[in-house]
């Protein structure tokens, strides 16, 4: 049998990578760590971000797929922010910069700003 097939044969199968990152500026606001969790993104996820949502709002669907903490759809931090919906809260409550590297961070996590794959060189 083919070896690398052996390999991912006997492997256990990954789970999907997860981070915390913490924001600074809501941190100092708060006075206390906020802290948000994010966790890769499937293939068939992405496609369906890109079908449905364009332009600069990408990256905002793209934060809430991947945020898995805090709750982002939570009643309590709509009405706080004045949000009809979550990508509404998301613009209302982060910076642009935050949001982007939020985005940025999820999207490295699903394999995407990062080089997935090396060259084998014949010896």
């Amino acid at each position: 049998m083919d070896s690398t097939l052996d390999l991912l044969l006997k492997s256990e199968t990954p789970n999907p990578p997860e981070k915390q990152i913490k924001l600074k500026r809501l941190s100092e606001i708060c006075g206390g760590d906020v802290i948000f969790t994010m966790k890769a993104l499937t293939y068939s996820r992405v496609v369906e971000i890109k079908d449905t949502h364009s332009g600069d709002d990408m990256e905002v669907y793209i934060l809430l797929a991947g945020v898995s903490s805090p709750d982002l759809k939570a009643k309590e931090l709509l009405e706080k922010y004045k949000a009809a919906t979550p990508a509404e809260l998301v613009k209302n409550m982060l910076l642009p910069g935050e949001i982007t590297d939020i985005s940025r961070e999820v999207e490295i996590l699903s394999g995407y700003r990062i080089s997935t794959v090396e060259e084998i060189k014949k010896k």
